[in-house]
């Protein structure tokens, strides 16, 4: 596994812009929350959830850095030389999940404490908060999984992109149209965003849709998901 690992990590800096996006996903994702929680504008609601409002801006950086990390590899054709070199087809697909969590998850680290802290938001040291922002750092972590998986699937960057940020707004939309307030809280119960960003809420549990960590757990299923139809659709498709 480590030849593997080794060759995701060189292809993963040598990707145009990947500095730039993790530094985009920090700064956009803090400086977002800081304008949203200015001070003084941040004391009715849930000041937690209001400082967390950059995790729009830093799920769709993650999404195309994941996008990027095997879709290049398709829109240039280098990925026939992968697999010539790494035929094992599910080890790659494990190499770049792998390798993309150890960028995603510190550049997450960083942008979601940095997002409570740049404006008039709640301390860490409350539970609910620290929940909050744990659950925040792993919801990036897992839309960057979902991202990958579907641009595996879909195979060009743009397609995917688009897919990707459609499967996130997709669902909150559709809820927001519909009448019917069953129906409403149905589709946010297994939107992947809707349901994901229950996590930074510290308030008013008792009238989301769906808890805190569950709505984390269907994200993990979503990206679960899709890594494994990838992972078959890599294993089963031509290069």
């Amino acid at each position: 596994m480590r030849p593997y690992v080794r060759a995701e990590w060189s292809k993963l800096w040598t990707v145009p812009g990947t500095v730039w996006l993790l530094l985009a996903a920090v700064v956009g994702t803090a400086g977002l929350g800081a304008a949203a929680c200015s001070p003084g504008e941040c004391a009715g609601g849930d000041p937690t959830r209001t400082s967390l409002t950059g995790l729009h801006i830093g799920q769709c950086v993650v999404a195309v850095l994941a996008v990027l990390t095997i879709g290049g590899e398709y829109a240039t054709g280098m990925m026939r030389l992968t697999l010539a070199a790494l035929p094992h087809r599910p080890a790659v697909l494990t190499a770049k999940a792998a390798v993309l969590a150890t960028v995603v998850l510190p550049a997450a680290a960083v942008a979601v404490p940095a997002s409570l802290l740049a404006g008039d938001g709640p301390s860490m040291t409350d539970g609910p908060v620290l929940r909050a922002a744990v659950g925040s750092v792993l919801y990036l972590l897992l839309v960057a999984l979902l991202a990958l998986g579907v641009a595996t699937l879909v195979r060009n960057p743009a397609a995917a992109v688009g897919c990707v940020l459609g499967l996130l707004y997709l669902f909150p939309i559709v809820a927001a149209t519909m009448a019917d307030e069953d129906w409403q809280r149905r589709l946010e119960k297994v939107g992947p965003m809707s349901a994901g960003q229950s996590i930074q809420a510290t308030t008013g549990l008792d009238d989301l849709p769906i808890g805190p960590w569950a709505g984390l757990g269907v994200v993990a299923l979503w990206a679960a998901g899709a890594l494994l139809a990838a992972a078959l659709a890599l294993q089963t498709r031509d290069a």
